[in-house]
């Protein structure tokens, strides 16, 4: 099934935000979910009764009242400012309903710990896009696999750079980009690599630099936060024994090497198909669903897996999205920002 209608089950939700971002990606991907929008509530009363005319549903300007009103709300998809998300997420939980809510899960790891402590049973997911894209998972099928384990570094390469004075960010509760933003990349490379033992950050004078990562398995991962020209943009390598993995926009290729003998070798395309190189590629050649921006980043499967765990009843801990994900990612961001050239170990 790929389409809204097409689902005999639904979940009833509601939506806490509607501004730019929720309704350029939260409110299309609606289209290809198994669920029916109730009500979005926003406290701006001419823009939330538009958007809410707009796709049949109710508007309320708080989500107390939006609670209280409809009574067959399920599940609530929150898409505020970090700050205002952890009170959100946990009124939603304290109260019963699922969350889905938008990355950077909170301003503090600790808020983190707060939403575990009241989930309970509910499912709760983090937009973690960059986790849930076509490529991440082509990555991670590609790294567990028998002929291409081994990960021995991932190398992400990211417009950002790192503020000043990072503990008086932490303790003033402030939203750098390095929140904002750093979470995409991080959430790829915690994906990947897995659990994070020490964190340290080299930058220059302006926040340019790298982010380096031990990970617990043995292997490196290293942020690199650059400068360019905007829009930005954005790739991952990901290097084993004897291959390599690069994601560049909507491609992925999986380099192999060939049959090589220093100063003898006469062919890059030897005979057969086990060497070389192996690309997938989105096609732009027709208006179709795999090219679309709200499936090749990720926006799609990061959704539909939160309506699948309710539908299935499955808990997501520690998974991808999980809270004790965004935990994680919490700690590697804090830890980044306290480092200043020296490790810093993460305690999970």
């Amino acid at each position: 099934m790929s389409y809204q209608y097409e689902y005999k089950e639904r979940i009833k939700i509601g939506i806490i935000g509607a501004g730019s971002h929720c309704y350029r990606n939260i409110l299309p991907v609606l289209n290809y979910l198994p669920v029916e929008l109730m009500a979005i509530c926003n406290p701006t009363e001419e823009k939330g009764r538009k958007i809410a005319k707009q796709y049949a549903c109710n508007w309320y300007p708080n989500s107390q009242e939006m609670y209280n009103k409809e009574k067959d709300i399920e599940a609530v998809f929150i898409v505020v400012s970090p700050g205002l998300h952890p009170p959100f997420v946990k009124e939603a939980l304290s109260a019963g309903y699922h969350v889905w809510v938008e990355k950077p899960v909170a301003v503090r790891a600790h808020d983190v710990e707060e939403m575990m402590s009241l989930r309970g049973d509910r499912v709760a997911i983090v937009g973690f896009k960059k986790a849930f894209t076509p490529a991440a998972e082509k990555a991670k099928e590609i790294i567990s696999s028998p002929k291409y384990s081994n990960l021995k570094s991932i190398l992400a390469v990211y417009y950002m750079s790192m503020p000043e004075n990072g503990r008086e960010m932490l303790e003033q509760r402030k939203t750098p980009n390095w929140l904002l933003n750093g979470v995409h990349p991080l959430s790829f490379m915690c994906e990947i690599g897995g659990k994070v033992n020490e964190v340290i950050s080299y930058t220059n004078n302006e926040g340019y630099g790298a982010v380096l990562l031990r990970y617990a398995n043995g292997a490196m991962g290293t942020l690199h936060l650059s400068s360019g020209p905007t829009p930005a943009s954005e790739r991952y390598e990901l290097f084993g024994s004897s291959w390599q993995l690069c994601i560049n926009d909507h491609s992925v290729e999986l380099h192999r090497g060939i049959p090589f003998e220093y100063g003898k070798t006469k062919s890059f395309a030897p005979s057969g198909d086990d060497s070389g190189t192996i690309v997938w590629k989105a096609n732009n050649c027709l208006a179709t669903l795999e090219n679309k921006a709200l499936f090749t980043q990720g926006i799609f499967n990061e959704t539909m897996y939160f309506c699948n765990c309710i539908l299935e009843g499955k808990q997501p801990l520690s998974g991808k999205g999980s809270l004790e994900q965004a935990l994680e990612i919490m700690k590697i961001y804090e830890a980044a920002l306290l480092s200043e050239g020296k490790p810093v170990k993460i305690i999970n």
